[in-house]
């Protein structure tokens, strides 16, 4: 019984996992805009890559830290020297050369009380006299050393570090410019979306007022009250009504693919977006900001410039250090071995002692190494005049982006002026169609007005309908544009 029982829960779990329409990968996932500015943020790629680029810039800082840190290094050399090197040497320059020849002192010699002065005499073997070639290295040499060196000043260091800090900053505000670049596109398109979807709850709405009238037109056509003319026409507005309606569902699936690939979303899973559109978000078309005192560091733009300014100032700082000296302390210590075969010259004796027994011999040294600047060909003079033209391109680049911004400002508030009338009027546009549009389908009810007017009516409503949406959406976009020029996009 209790095997039944487990054959039928096993049995009825694999039929749920058969049966379930939306496996948990393709559930859909409802976003307000909120929400999908943060989702993007946090997925998307190109974000990423440049989080990516952050760290790298961070590991940068730790490279050029690691230069003013001690450098220690081991090394181990073990050479064979199968043709050895030789050197001329003429012995006779040492003494005489060749080999000294016995004297004897006499015995009258030593009795006499005399000094007794001896002159050494020489004989060069045959083949020996004159200058003669001889090696001094062992067939086989090694080596093993412990070198260490620290850096005790170096002007360029010092001003290294602070423009690695620099460039950091100028990562963080890189990766800060595409959020906001990120934050704008995902705000149109999700704005582009909820107008499409709103456009296509119209259309079905007057599809089904359309499909209504035109079945009403129909029965009466065959009970004789009205011509076929009359359903005919309403039959071909019914029809690029639902022209209309499928191409709006086109865009709208457009829509969505772009909303997903600007917030990293997966193109094949569903999305739901739960912001409603409104007109009370938008601004009410009256100048958002003071020109006089408006603070251009609040664009990010102008921020980056700053941080690219100090980096050039950092680097003229650079080249000017060049003529400082750089003092370095160095310290090795090891030993060099010699051998006549492998075997002799890895078994190893060595000692403090370095007595002829050994065949290893230690060595220690340490210094300072003080290296000055004199002259350089004019290098660093031609740089120095390089980097002051470079930083005169960046304040005049500030100069053209304080124009940039003021011309954008102004652009801006203008736009949304422009965008916010439009809206009022279209808006007013919208209600007197859907005024005329209901008066005339009662009358054509009532049997005192023309299929024609009917037609002519619900043909300017879904004219003034795309009119407002479009108005809308541009509205909407021109206040993303607005607060993208104050630098409060991302602040919301």
């Amino acid at each position: 019984m209790k095997k039944r029982l487990s054959v039928s829960w096993l049995l009825l779990a694999w039929l749920l996992t058969v049966l379930d329409p939306l496996p948990s990968w393709a559930q859909e996932q409802a976003f307000s805009l909120s929400q999908a500015i943060q989702f993007a943020l946090q997925n998307r790629p190109s974000l990423k890559t440049l989080r990516n680029q952050e760290q790298i810039d961070k590991a940068k800082v730790g490279e050029v830290r690691a230069i003013g840190l001690p450098q220690v290094n081991a090394g181990v050399d073990i050479s064979n020297n199968f043709i050895q090197q030789k050197a001329i040497v003429d012995f006779s320059a040492f003494g005489g050369g060749g080999q000294l020849n016995n004297f004897t002192i006499t015995q009258q010699e030593l009795s006499s009380g005399q000094d007794i002065v001896l002159t050494p005499t020489y004989t060069v073997p045959e083949g020996m006299s004159g200058p003669q070639a001889i090696t001094f290295v062992q067939p086989w040499t090694g080596a093993a050393a412990l070198s260490a060196s620290q850096l005790l000043f170096d002007g360029s260091y010092l001003i290294g570090l602070r423009a690695a800090s620099t460039y950091t900053q100028l990562s963080k505000k890189s990766t800060q410019q595409g959020e906001i670049e990120t934050a704008e596109q995902v705000s149109k398109a999700y704005y582009s979306v909820l107008v499409a979807a709103e456009q296509i709850k119209l259309l079905d709405q007057n599809l089904t007022r359309l499909d209504t009238l035109l079945r009403q037109t129909s029965i009466m056509n065959r009970n004789g009250f009205v011509e076929k003319l009359d359903v005919d026409r309403l039959r071909v507005s019914y029809n690029n009504l639902k022209i209309d309606r499928d191409r709006a569902q086109r865009l709208l699936t457009l829509g969505e693919q772009l909303l997903k690939f600007q917030m990293g979303y997966p193109q094949a899973q569903p999305i739901l977006l739960t912001d409603q559109l409104n007109e009370s978000s938008l601004a009410t078309g009256k100048p958002k900001v003071n020109y006089g005192t408006f603070a251009y560091a609040n664009r990010i733009e102008y921020s980056i410039l700053e941080t690219q300014r100090d980096l050039a100032l950092l680097q003229q700082r650079n080249i000017k250090s060049g003529y400082l000296p750089r003092l370095l302390l160095n310290a090795n210590y090891g030993y060099n071995g010699v051998g006549k075969s492998a075997s002799s010259l890895l078994d190893v004796r060595a000692g403090a002692n370095n007595t002829t027994t050994r065949n290893w011999f230690d060595f220690g040294v340490v210094g300072l190494s003080l290296q000055v600047p004199i002259f350089d060909g004019l290098r660093k003079s031609y740089q120095v005049q390089q980097s002051r033209i470079q930083l005169e391109n960046v304040k005049l680049g500030f100069e053209q982006l304080q124009q940039a911004i003021d011309l954008e400002l102004r652009q801006s508030d203008v736009t949304v002026e422009n965008t916010m009338s439009v809206l009022r009027a279209q808006r007013q546009n919208l209600e007197l169609a859907e005024e005329i549009a209901r008066v005339s389908r009662i009358k054509y009810q009532e049997g005192v007005g023309s299929n024609l007017e009917v037609i002519t009516a619900e043909t300017d409503l879904r004219a003034a309908q795309t009119s407002y949406y479009s108005a809308l959406y541009d509205a909407l976009i021109a206040q993303i544009d607005a607060d993208r020029a104050t630098g409060a996009l991302l602040l919301k």
